[in-house]
């Protein structure tokens, strides 16, 4: 009842600021003739949405459309309408903030990353983008969804020896859209009571929701370099002492809905998250640019991007470069929020990134030789690092 009752008073707030983000007149779409139902959607583009912006104080609502068109427009927010108190409690975390030891488990992290294949990659992101999309409120979402469920299981149960399966567990989170978002927990061996989250987003977009969105890039390459990764760590045998998870996060296009509900939930647990790293967008490299890693700079905890910078450092083959993405640019931002400390690795500085084909339906790996396996490999090695390094992992002799 207290949280419908601070909905209802948001609500009641937000309609007496209305949103004026564009010429009503003038469609960022552009003239065409677009579709506004498809089979197998449940969108109601009517439907009112309380949405929090960069620098204001109070949410705005706005409709689904109009959630829409601001993404188009480059206007990134929070969609607040099931989660309206998360970071009720993000002073408490502020103040007990984790401190990030120096990497020292460097034979354990490079037996895992010899490990790792790129033909799994290519694989698991073929079945992936073979879904029409994988839009959170569509029927082809959903059923993109399970096949990740089934994937993870059958990696489990055909790569993690019986004593480690016994310490893993695969749920679905539910959400009141039909795509769930996928947990995988690793149960830590000691009595230390705090969890490393590594994360990226199941979901895909078309700027127009209708239309196709393989998602190849955003995000399904940051889907199986963390996929990858599990399977190299659960193959060897990787049994942390500090539990490790691993999200599938869904609606994150539509306002970081996923995992902002995630987030919410663990909060409200008192659950101890050490440290939340997403991977979004981890296979373009952009024709005569240089590959490297872009860690982003703004919104995210400056200390364990620090630490993150050292682990690319140790154990990839490409050096890293600083960038900045905005306002709540992806899932780490809904941790960020709540005042877990989380931070966020691109594929390459901001500028350089994939503008051109993310949020279309050529949004697919064969469109360009600038899509790079390769390169999704090193956001492989760098999850590996990431879970072993935070983890811990004393290793039977």
């Amino acid at each position: 009842m207290k949280a419908a009752a601070a909905l209802l008073a948001l609500v009641s707030a937000a309609i007496a600021t209305p949103l004026s983000l564009y010429d009503n007149t003038q469609s960022p779409l552009g003239d065409l003739q677009l579709p506004t139902s498809y089979p197998g959607f449940d969108l109601d583009l009517s439907a009112p949405r309380l949405v929090q912006l960069d620098g204001q104080d109070e949410p705005v609502v706005m409709t689904e459309l109009e959630k829409i068109q601001a993404k188009v427009r480059g206007i990134r927010f929070f969609d607040i309408t099931e989660t309206p108190d998360l970071g009720s409690r993000a002073h408490l975390r502020v103040a007990k903030k984790p401190s990030y030891p120096a990497p020292n488990h460097t034979e354990a992290v490079q037996s895992v990353i010899d490990t790792l294949e790129i033909q799994n990659l290519r694989d698991g992101l073929d079945k992936f983008t073979s879904y029409r999309t994988r839009y959170y409120r569509s029927e082809t979402g959903k059923q993109s969804q399970q096949w990740l469920l089934g994937k993870i299981t059958e990696i489990t149960k055909k790569f993690a020896p019986k004593a480690l399966q016994d310490a893993i567990s695969i749920q679905e989170f539910p959400h009141s859209w039909a795509q769930n978002s996928i947990i995988v927990r690793i149960n830590g061996s000691s009595n230390d009571d705090s969890v490393v989250v590594i994360g990226a987003h199941l979901d895909s977009t078309n700027n127009w929701p209708f239309l196709p969105a393989p998602g190849a890039d955003d995000d399904g390459s940051g889907s199986m370099s963390i996929l990858e990764a599990y399977r190299g760590l659960v193959a060897a045998g990787f049994q942390p002492e500090r539990a490790v998870e691993f999200h599938w996060y869904s609606a994150e296009e539509g306002g970081l809905l996923g995992s902002q509900a995630v987030a919410r939930a663990y909060e409200g647990r008192g659950v101890n998250v050490a440290a939340m790293s997403q991977y979004d967008m981890t296979a373009w490299v952009k024709r005569g640019t240089k590959e490297q890693v872009g860690i982003i700079t703004d919104f995210v905890d400056p200390d364990l991007t620090e630490y993150n910078k050292k682990l690319v450092e140790l154990y990839l083959d490409i050096p890293w470069v600083e960038t900045k993405c905005g306002y709540a640019c992806s899932d780490h931002a809904s941790w960020g929020k709540a005042g877990y400390p989380s931070v966020f690795t691109i594929e390459a500085t901001f500028q350089d990134s994939n503008h051109g084909n993310i949020h279309t339906a050529n949004d697919r790996y064969d469109v360009s030789d600038e899509f790079s396996f390769s390169h999704m490999l090193e956001f492989s090695k760098l999850a590996v690092s990431f879970a072993i390094e935070l983890g811990g992992w004393k290793k039977a002799d």
